[in-house]
């Protein structure tokens, strides 16, 4: 009967152990699904809002102000752009900005 007991013993004590090894590492993964969810609904929000200007006096500003000082625009074409797309396409103010001014000093878009 000892022995009996000794491996009854034995298979409680390894069982609480998997138990112990096992559920945090579940906990984790459903965790992991959890923010990866609450990314993905975040991403989405941020996505469906679209780009807009806050001030586009300021940008407007901007650009009287450089064309007065006869400042060249900045020719470093944003990154993503592709030909056909106009400064509506892009999601960056200061390239948003950059493009508008491109755009009036050089009568055209990027190439």
């Amino acid at each position: 009967m000892s022995k009996f007991f000794r491996i009854i013993g034995l298979l409680f004590i390894l069982l609480f152990l998997g138990v112990l090894v096992f559920m945090p590492w579940k906990w984790a993964v459903a965790g992991d699904k959890e923010l990866e969810d609450m990314q993905k609904q975040l991403n989405s929000q941020v996505l469906e809002k679209p780009f807009s200007v806050e001030d586009s006096q300021k940008i407007d500003d901007y650009i009287k102000d450089s064309m007065q000082k006869n400042m060249k625009p900045n020719g470093k074409i944003p990154r993503g752009w592709q030909p056909g797309y106009t400064c509506a396409n892009l999601n960056d103010y200061y390239e948003y900005r950059d493009c508008l001014y491109y755009y009036r000093y050089y009568g055209h878009y990027y190439p």
